[in-house]
């Protein structure tokens, strides 16, 4: 971790020309209910707090430019390798191009992180409820020219199985395409359902043929301390999961 940045180093086994992580909450200039390295520009903070806490992110943790921002919708949209400052409507986006860092925003939904068995391919994507449910990791993979099989994901952090609360539509989304997908459901007290994103998540991700998967350690909502958790907060700032593909030391 570099100094001067709070972010999470994804724990996988990438080659160290791999730099992926995800910030934290900590470490900007953003003031509450902001506070205080908020990176979205759609949230209502002041433009040059976001400005500067993004020049934060891209100092502190090495990045040669700013990630390939997206305008996320809870949809399956993927980009590959967008124009820098184009800010295209999707929610999973990948690169084939050495120094490019692709990115998704997040305050409870939950990033994933991919990159191929070669290492010449690398994706971030937006999971919520609705993307994951809609198939935004197959098509994400539909994208990329490597073999699932090969692949290593990373799952940042989201909101837990605790403290994810749904009705029987978001339920009912999941298990009519997969019935295997009732076991990542818990009925509550109130009759409802608790949803876990991390299983539903690697229940996609193996289904699609990934077989290394890290992560899925940290609960957005439960660390206010370290985390964004809009079902918490309702207004609060936004934090990037990211992965770049530096030139492989000769």
């Amino acid at each position: 971790m570099t100094a001067g940045l709070d972010w999470i180093p994804a724990n996988w086994p990438a080659p160290e020309n791999i730099i992926a992580g995800c910030t934290t909450r900590t470490g900007g200039v953003s003031a509450a209910p902001y506070a205080s390295l908020n990176l979205g520009e759609h949230v209502g903070d002041d433009p040059g707090c976001v400005s500067e806490n993004r020049h934060r992110l891209v100092a502190g943790a090495g990045l040669p430019a700013e990630p390939l921002w997206l305008n996320q919708v809870h949809g399956t949209q993927i980009v590959i390798d967008p124009p820098a400052g184009s800010r295209p409507q999707a929610d999973a986006i990948v690169s084939r191009k050495t120094g490019s860092v692709c990115a998704v925003m997040i305050a409870d939904c939950l990033p994933i992180l991919l990159l191929s068995g070669n290492g010449a391919e690398i994706a971030a994507i937006h999971a919520g409820w609705r993307g994951l449910a809609g198939g935004v990791v197959e098509a994400t993979l539909e994208a990329m020219q490597g073999a699932p099989g090969d692949m290593l994901a990373w799952m940042g952090p989201a909101i837990s199985k605790a403290h994810f609360e749904v009705g029987e539509e978001v339920r009912s989304a999941f298990t009519e395409h997969d019935r295997a997908a009732a076991r990542c459901f818990c009925r509550n007290a109130r009759n409802r359902w608790q949803a876990d994103l991390f299983a539903l998540a690697r229940l996609r991700l193996h289904g699609a043929g990934i077989r290394r998967i890290s992560g899925g350690d940290y609960c957005t909502y439960a660390d206010s301390a370290r985390f964004f958790s809009y079902r918490r907060d309702g207004q609060c700032g936004r934090m990037a999961c990211f992965v770049l593909r530096n030139e492989e030391k000769a």
